[in-house]
């Protein structure tokens, strides 16, 4: 205590580092350490005197995991896995698995200790709210609003065209990104990632029925995100570099499907507004059928 009391004061007071960061401060404050020998438990049960080094197995960085999918180096029960990693991919946070394989590891233990009792809640109500949505979707009559127009004022469709495509668009793209903010982030991956995919899904309802959408153009993408989780769960690669590959693999053969249903939705919203315009344009034509005849 009174060491760690003193470093405190160090940092307070300034202390001169190297390299600004924690590591720098740890190697100034003990600048023999690496002079110091190895710790090893004692047989015999003895209590040792003095300053030792830990073995590299008591500290492990999670990438020596990520390299072969399997610690290359003793990881016993009493090491400490840290996570240097982006700040948004951090294993506490439900989307970083199956990105980061370790993340289940990691949460097991939250489980264990901690629990899930603050998310729960949560995931519930929106889970419920997102299977009410879908059902009021599947009994609702697909309607889009019907805006009048004239068919010989080209303008003001190109207009209305451009401005269908710039809301639809949108709200693609909210059905996709608002599941994934309203969830909790420190909750399991394997309650996260499944209340994403209904919402998104829920959502996605929405824009179809509103746009008159084919289902499968605007699910595409939903489908895509199923498979990349597959595609990063699969248990049984070699090793990291081979399943950052398939990681890569898949993304070049998912995105032009992607980007094929993104432009055949916009093309399906031109062919609406012009069917909608050849009916809106059909009493006219018939009544002045009527006057010739």
């Amino acid at each position: 205590m009174n060491v760690f009391k003193n470093m405190l004061h160090e940092l307070s007071v300034g202390r001169e580092n190297p390299d600004g960061a924690d590591q720098g401060f740890l190697a100034s404050y003990f600048p023999d350490l690496l002079d110091q020998p190895m710790f090893h438990p004692p047989a015999n049960g003895t209590k040792l005197q003095g300053t030792y080094r830990l073995p590299l197995g008591y500290q492990m960085d999670a990438s020596y995991y990520y390299l072969k999918l399997r610690w290359s180096i003793p990881c016993g029960p009493n090491s400490v896995i840290t996570f240097p990693s982006a700040p948004w991919f951090k294993p506490w946070y439900w989307w970083s698995w199956p990105v980061l394989p370790l993340g289940l590891s990691w949460h097991e233990q939250r489980r264990e200790n901690l629990g899930y009792s603050s998310e729960i809640p949560v995931v519930l109500i929106q889970a419920v709210l997102y299977i009410g949505v879908i059902a009021v979707t599947r009994l609702a009559k697909p309607t889009l609003n019907k805006m009048c127009y004239n068919r010989r004022m080209e303008k003001n469709t190109m207009f209305l065209l451009s401005v269908l495509r710039v809301v639809a668009a949108w709200s693609i793209l909210a059905a996709y990104t608002i599941p994934f903010f309203i969830i909790p982030r420190t909750v399991h991956p394997l309650l996260g990632w499944p209340l994403y995919l209904l919402g998104s899904f829920a959502l996605s309802s929405i824009v179809i029925n509103i746009f008159l959408f084919h289902p499968i153009t605007v699910l595409t993408t939903w489908f895509g995100f199923i498979g990349a989780l597959l595609v990063m769960a699969f248990p049984w690669y070699l090793n990291g570099f081979v399943r950052a590959l398939a990681v890569f693999a898949y993304a070049f053969c998912c995105a032009p499907l992607i980007w094929a249903s993104l432009v055949k939705t916009m093309s399906s919203l031109q062919v609406l507004i012009e069917r909608d315009a050849f009916r809106l344009g059909e009493p006219s034509q018939n009544a002045e059928f009527t006057k010739l005849y």
